[in-house]
């Protein structure tokens, strides 16, 4: 198993909007691709200067499956995101692998 992992912190003054987009538009949107089997947002529970965090995480069967998406669809998603959200977010993505699994 692979997660693709993509932390956002978003400004409070658009969190309800953004939850909902991500909830309704682009996490389905993102699982559609073919690349991932799922997709959770969870809310990262921890002190913020600024916005609220969460942690995006989109499962996949393998690390070829999210290169493919990196590579094909990515680009395209981010952008909407980026460009639906400027200046209102801030975001880092991390690709974990399953070692162990009890």
């Amino acid at each position: 198993m692979v997660i693709y992992n993509v932390t956002v912190n978003i400004d409070n003054s658009v969190r309800e909007e953004w939850l909902q987009w991500m909830r309704e538009k682009h996490v389905p949107d993102v699982v559609a691709t073919g690349c991932f089997s799922s997709g959770t947002i969870y809310k990262i529970h921890v002190e913020e200067e600024q916005g609220t965090s969460y942690s995006i995480q989109y499962r996949s069967p393998s690390l070829d499956a999210v290169n493919r998406y990196m590579k094909n669809f990515a680009p395209d998603l981010q952008k909407e995101h980026s460009e639906k959200y400027k200046d209102k977010y801030v975001a880092f993505r991390t690709v974990l692998e399953e070692m162990m699994n009890d």
